[in-house]
This record gives C-alpha cells, sequence and structure tokens, in this order.
C-alpha cells in the first residue's frame, strides 16, 4: 500500500516536470517587476506570465510591453515597452519625442506631458533593433541610456498579471 502511494507519487511528479519544464522553458517564464519605471502600467512585485514564444515567429509591435536582458549585462532583465521599430529614426529635442519611418513621417510622438523626455538624442535603428522606454519616463533606465534593444536580447512579450489578485489583468491583444 505504501510503495502503491510512493509510485503514484513519483509517477505523478515526472508526469508534472514532462509537462511543466519544456512550457517554462520554451512557451512561458515567469517575471518578477522591480522598480518604478513602468509605473503605474506595472508595480513593484507584481507577477507576470511572458510569452517566449511569438517573437520567434514576428517582431515585437509598437506599444506593446517586453521583457529582454539588459545590454550592459545580460544577467538583468528589464521590462519596458516598445516606442520604436526596426528602420525607424528616434529624435528627442528635450520634452519632445518623435519617430519618424524611413519616408521621414511620424508616426509616434510625444510633448510637453508631465511624464518628462529630457534631452537631446537622435537614434536610427537598423533591422533587428527596437527602442524602448519605460511609462514612467522621469524614473527608467531605457533606451536613451543604454540604446537600442537588439531583437535577439529579447526574451518575450508581457501576456498576463497574475498578482497581486486584483490586478489581475490578460494583455494578449494589446
Amino acid at each position: 500500500m505504501v510503495l502503491d502511494f510512493i509510485k503514484e507519487l513519483l509517477i505523478t511528479f515526472l508526469l508534472a516536470l514532462i509537462v511543466v519544464i519544456p512550457i517554462r522553458a520554451f512557451l512561458f517564464q515567469p517575471f518578477l517587476v522591480k522598480g518604478q519605471s513602468m509605473e503605474p502600467s506595472f508595480y513593484t512585485g507584481d507577477y507576470l506570465i511572458v510569452d517566449e514564444i511569438t517573437y520567434r515567429f514576428r517582431d515585437p509591435k509598437r506599444g506593446e510591453i517586453i521583457v529582454f536582458k539588459y545590454p550592459q549585462n545580460e544577467k538583468q532583465k528589464f521590462i519596458k515597452r516598445v516606442i520604436a521599430l526596426p528602420g525607424e529614426e528616434v529624435e528627442i529635442k528635450e520634452e519632445e519625442l518623435l519617430v519618424k519611418n524611413e519616408k521621414g513621417e511620424i508616426v509616434y510622438s510625444e510633448k510637453n506631458s508631465s511624464n518628462s523626455i529630457f534631452g537631446d538624442l537622435k537614434i536610427k535603428l537598423e533591422k533587428g533593433e527596437f527602442f524602448v522606454l519605460g511609462d514612467n519616463r522621469a524614473h527608467s533606465l531605457d533606451s536613451r541610456y543604454f540604446g537600442k534593444v537588439k531583437k535577439r536580447e529579447i526574451i518575450g512579450r508581457v501576456v498576463l498579471r497574475l498578482f497581486p489578485p486584483q490586478r489581475i489583468e490578460a494583455f494578449f491583444f494589446q
């Protein structure tokens, strides 16, 4: 009787490993938010699920929230919002942000918001490069400081907030 219980327990444990490890390793990954750079979208302690498979089939889109390896220390993971895409040019002048496509047309802009941008910067994105910003622009270490994020550094996109319970939210269609 005890041997049957132990055998069943081992089989259940092995089946769980067979199912969970591939999902965790190749499809979805947990991420715990630290810092205020994404406030008010995400706060320290928010527990997120990151989809690791979508970007194997397509590039990130403007506005998506991604988790990536920090370009200056790949052991650290950052969370930011995609602002500009490959082939676009980002220009920041004091408190104005402009993103222009390859034809020079403005495809995204921010101006004189309370969520200040600050500084002077001009960056042209090449193939496989993205420009990211934290939602809390005044308190974010992002592409304004460390430059472009390469597609190979991107882990995936945020698809679900699981914690805290009162803020559970899906981001599948954003």
